[in-house]
């Protein structure tokens, strides 16, 4: 199931609205509508004005943070970085991009583009209403002023929060930058990532104690530098070995005109869940388990692999880093990619091939 809307592309990156985004945004918008100034609007007497000033001030603050977002891809981007998209989803937005630079200068300055436009859209918010007040009077009262204000201090809340030494908080990759001009990378992120567990281990407490949301926080932070640590010490780990070290190159295929119901048959029957689909020595596309599993049995006899495959075929060279063909399989959230010399398929690499060589290296 599509899970993401694109809504449009800006500095060539894609934004999209992640299904969870559209569910919180009335949430947000009737916080407002019940809290009164200067945290909200309940107190306008007229309900038509009271919630469209709240869905207004709920929709300029994801703007807010897409632009928070745009501030790590444009630095990003200078430093030849590959942005897939930017989602904004239930906790705020996150940018799909290619490998974080090893360079600590160059990640210092990427995590911290975040929070400085965060501060800086919030200082001009709060500076520009305090301005406004001093000339018009009667300004401090109205609903302008209100969203202004709300806007204003959420931003420099939002860039304080993210500078918090944890990952996945910008704050994270601020650490770990200073820790990479003293010590080896994945050392650096070993100790980032055990700075922010024990931030989550006392802010669980803190939430144990009094506010149950600092639990889901803290839940959040142990996750996301727990991910962090695992995934840099896999990619580094790879980055010694090539595609053609760890993929499978006796690779079984199908054809256009198979059935979906002879296609489950032959994927029980050779236990891979992904198949390159060939007419002749021609490839045409890629068909997975997650392209025929929410089709129906009674479906699976009509159905052909030309009706499911994937024809936008994500591949690699065999003469790539293991770690390359890691991080494409990330970006794009996929399982496998093939591997394609000149135009010719040579061969197969899953994820489990790559687990595989991790198990076998730290053995």
């Amino acid at each position: 199931m599509k899970t993401s809307l694109k809504i449009g592309t800006i500095l060539g990156i894609p934004i999209k609205l992640h299904i969870t985004f559209l569910l919180i945004l009335p949430v947000f918008a009737y916080v407002f509508a019940i809290n009164p100034a200067p945290l909200g609007f309940a107190e306008i007497s007229s309900a038509t004005s009271k919630y469209a000033f709240s869905l207004l001030t709920t929709v300029l603050l994801f703007v807010c943070i897409l632009l928070h977002e745009l501030g790590h891809s444009y630095i990003a981007k200078s430093y030849g970085i590959e942005i897939k998209d930017i989602t904004l989803l239930l906790f705020g937005g996150v940018s799909s991009m290619g490998e974080i630079p090893r360079e600590p200068s160059q990640e210092f300055k990427m995590a911290f583009a975040g929070p400085l436009v965060s501060f800086l859209i919030g200082l001009v918010l709060i500076a520009s209403n305090l301005l406004v007040a001093s000339y018009v009077s009667g300004y401090s009262a109205t609903s302008t002023y209100i969203m202004f204000s709300i806007l204003g201090s959420i931003n420099i809340v939002l860039g304080i929060f993210n500078l918090l030494p944890a990952f996945p908080m910008d704050g994270g990759r601020l650490l770990r930058a200073w820790y990479a001009k003293r010590m080896n990378y994945v050392k650096a992120t070993h100790y980032a990532a055990y700075v922010g567990k024990m931030f989550a281990f006392f802010m669980g407490i803190l939430g144990l104690l009094a506010n149950p949301w600092l639990l889901l926080i803290a839940f959040f932070v142990y996750i996301g530098a727990s991910e962090e640590d695992k995934s840099t010490t896999v990619t580094v780990l790879l980055e010694k070995y090539s595609v053609k070290d760890t993929m499978s190159d006796k690779v079984a295929s199908v054809t256009e005109d198979m059935t979906i119901e002879d296609l489950s048959k032959f994927m029980f029957e050779n236990k891979h869940l992904g198949y390159p689909v060939m007419k002749g020595n021609s490839l045409k596309g890629i068909v997975t388990f997650t392209d025929i599993r929410n089709i129906l049995p009674h479906e699976r006899f009509g159905t052909l692999v030309s009706d499911v495959m994937t024809k936008d075929v994500i591949s690699v060279s065999s003469k790539d880093a293991a770690s390359e063909a890691f991080n494409i399989m990330a970006l794009n959230n996929i399982g496998r990619v093939l591997v394609i010399d000149d135009g010719k398929l040579v061969g197969i690499l899953s994820r489990t091939d790559l687990m595989r060589t991790l198990m076998l290296l730290n053995e």
